[in-house]
């Protein structure tokens, strides 16, 4: 019996596998996740900095709704409605959440893992979406308001974190 090489599906599968990941946290391409929250209390997390629309704990909440919302699609195998409002998607949050909505963060993308080797990535999930897809929009999105978490990290001198950032 001779080993056959992956076909180009398989190995584009593979490929997209070890490239979620890294998108979900970063460290490569932009500084990971885990470097843009270290260092942060709660007390500059629900800062919201002049002439910014957000707060680091609302960015947070925000990308946990919608982690929570494409995980939900994606375990449960069914499409679900959007929101009717982008706004029902930006959660208050206080102070006092602050270190639930960091842990929820982490305990979402801890679920995400399970995901990325899937052989089902183009299966059709939610409406005309696949699994791939939105795999591939939970990484972004992540990507994308964590870039703003740096932003208003360093609008509120809270930046870099201790363990540095993406500056040298």
């Amino acid at each position: 019996m001779t080993d056959t090489p992956p076909d180009r599906n398989e190995r584009a599968q593979l490929a997209f596998a070890r490239l979620l990941p890294k998108l979900f946290r970063g460290g490569q391409a932009f500084v990971g996740v885990e470097a843009a929250l270290s260092g942060l209390d709660a007390r500059d997390a629900v800062q919201k900095p002049e002439a910014l629309p957000h707060s680091v704990a609302e960015l947070v909440a925000h990308v946990n709704w919608w982690n929570r919302w494409m995980l939900d699609i994606i375990e449960m195998g069914q499409p679900m409605p959007y929101p009717k409002h982008a706004a029902d998607t930006w959660p208050a949050v206080g102070e006092e959440d602050w270190a639930r909505v960091k842990a929820e963060f982490y305990e979402l993308l801890a679920r995400i893992d399970t995901h990325t080797a899937r052989p089902d990535l183009a299966n059709p999930v939610n409406h005309d979406e696949t699994i791939g897809e939105l795999l591939a929009d939970f990484a972004l999105h992540t990507a994308h308001h964590f870039g703003q978490v740096i932003t208003v990290r360093q609008a509120l001198g809270a930046w870099p974190p201790p363990g540095g950032g993406d500056t040298w």
